[in-house]
């Protein structure tokens, strides 16, 4: 997970100045803060760069979000906001090419998030609220690949938003932690209360660009995902949003991190800044709270167990029905492990078996059985194909636990497709891959030989999207038929160059997966 997570940065271009004056034929549109001026591309409304809460800087550093300010005369929405404090990857990392990160400036102050709206608008609109992935570390709104215009375009509002990231976003302490309380305001989680904030911001504002408030649509992949597991159960998103997309990301991906353990790592990682006091921690500059050293080699930050934005471990709660019941769709990658574990990587028959007894213990004779690799080649295909079925386990532990309690519908996906570039056969259906398929943003990337094949799963892909976001569920004219999840066992949709359904998991691998959970094993995406 950490190799997985580990690549993810950087930023944008900053805002344009606010001109009372500025002229031409941009769109305009009146928001509770004032006038707002974007500009228009193709068959869509562009506003870029809109700041949805107040600066969280200097004293306001690890504070919940504030209001965004009003402004005089018409705001330029042209250029986007800085994306959140990261760290900065240039060219690309493992499996991912440039594409895949923010590119342009950082700052404390980018809390900002992006509309993408139809130029004709027949009537309100379903809205598509996204939330960017990173690992709780990097990402952002403006990452090329999450370009909202073709989506847009389709006939829906596509808004993509920052939140505070690392130390700025989820950064807790004895004495945070009890400031916050002292100010009435969660003690923690500061990221998900920025996007608990961007929807607020959308209820109120999202009509103006042609959106309806009560057709809201959360979704995210990998921490953006987890980010959208954490709001189906947190009461202060209650009410904000009536469906939800979750790619890559389940409640177990990343640990549960209980209040005390995060204030004893916020704790260890204030003293080794030499600073005693909670002025003298927001004095800091940004750049000396970014972590030393390698990528995720530091304390981790993760969203954690507060008591008010996420009352507790999140499996916890959908197991006792205390999620919010929405239409789901939820799904993983085949290769959601191949940036730590290359595909083309070959094992030995020894060490073959010694990952076995690493990973299975008493029960690796049971999986070389079920996965068996005689050969170099074998033993490849069986790793693969082992990875794959443990996120599949995974996501039929997820099931189980949601189905139980289930009143809407949910559909599950496994993305198969291998995206063209830089050494395909390495990474597979890498983590994230999908993503330009949903957007329909294979132009972003444009050092990759996509094919017509490529662009017309991403056509397949973006209108199952874009129909779930409008009615809740991802079937519409000229689209395969995507069955709902009756059962943990399935069905699911395979979706890639073959669109079509099948089972979670073939019978004798589910029945040893179940046998291996029920002992504790481990299965999940990373």
């Amino acid at each position: 997970m950490r190799t997985v997570f580990a690549a993810i940065a950087a930023a944008v271009l900053t805002l344009g100045p606010m001109t009372p004056g500025w002229a031409g034929n941009a769109p305009r549109v009146h928001l509770t803060q004032g006038w707002l001026r974007g500009r228009a591309q193709g068959p869509v409304e562009v506003f870029l760069g809109i700041p949805y809460a107040a600066p969280p800087v200097g004293a306001y550093r690890w504070r919940a979000p504030r209001p965004a300010e009003p402004w005089h005369g018409s705001r330029r929405a042209d250029h986007f906001g800085a994306s959140c404090f990261q760290p900065v990857v240039r060219n690309g990392f493992g499996p991912w090419t440039r594409e895949y990160f923010p590119h342009g400036a950082i700052s404390e102050n980018c809390l900002y998030l992006n509309v993408w709206t139809p130029r004709k608008r027949t009537g309100p609109m379903a809205v598509l609220v996204w939330i960017p992935g990173g690992g709780f570390i990097g990402g952002s709104g403006s990452v090329p690949i999450y370009n909202g215009a073709r989506l847009a375009a389709r006939g829906i509002v596509v808004v993509s938003i920052n939140y505070r990231l690392g130390p700025f976003g989820f950064l807790t302490t004895p004495a945070l932690a009890a400031r916050a309380r002292r100010d009435h305001e969660p003690p923690g989680n500061y990221g998900l209360q920025d996007v608990i904030a961007a929807l607020r911001w959308v209820q109120q504002n999202i009509a103006a660009f042609g959106g309806t408030p009560r057709e809201v649509t959360i979704a995210g992949q990998s921490a953006g995902a987890i980010s959208v597991q954490d709001l189906l159960v947190s009461p202060l998103a209650m009410g904000l949003y009536q469906r939800a997309i979750a790619e890559s990301g389940l409640p177990t991906t990343v640990p549960s991190v209980q209040l005390a353990q995060a204030e004893r790592t916020g704790e260890a990682f204030v003293r080794a800044h030499g600073v005693s006091t909670l002025t003298a921690l927001r004095a800091l500059p940004a750049r000396a709270l970014e972590p030393a050293g390698a990528f995720m080699s530091g304390p981790q930050f993760f969203p954690i167990i507060d008591g008010e934005v996420v009352p507790a471990a999140v499996d916890r709660l959908i197991a006792e029905g205390r999620a919010r019941q929405v239409p789901v769709l939820i799904g993983m990658n085949a290769n959601e492990r191949s940036a730590s574990s290359p595909l083309t990587r070959t094992l030995s028959n020894r060490l073959w078996h010694a990952f076995l007894r690493k990973n299975f213990g008493a029960m690796a004779p049971t999986f070389a059985r079920l996965y068996p690799g005689r050969t170099a080649r074998q033993r490849a295909r069986a790793k693969r194909a082992l990875q794959t079925d443990l996120g599949r386990a995974a996501l039929y532990h997820w099931a189980r636990l949601w189905l139980a309690h289930a009143r809407a519908p949910v559909y599950a996906y496994l993305w198969t497709h291998a995206e063209p570039g830089p050494q395909s056969a390495k990474w597979g259906a890498f983590h994230t891959s999908e993503v330009p398929y949903v957007f329909d943003t294979l132009d972003r990337s444009p050092g990759r030989p996509f094919t017509a094949a490529d662009r017309a799963i991403a056509r397949r892909m973006s209108a199952y999207w874009v129909d779930f976001v409008k009615t809740g569920s991802p079937n519409g004219p000229g689209l395969a038929t995507w069955p709902r999840l009756a059962h943990p066992q399935g069905p699911i949709m395979r979706l890639g160059a073959r669109m079509k359904p099948e089972s979670m998991l073939p019978p004798r691998v589910l029945s040893a997966m179940r046998i291996f959970m029920a002992h504790g094993g481990k299965t999940g995406l990373f």
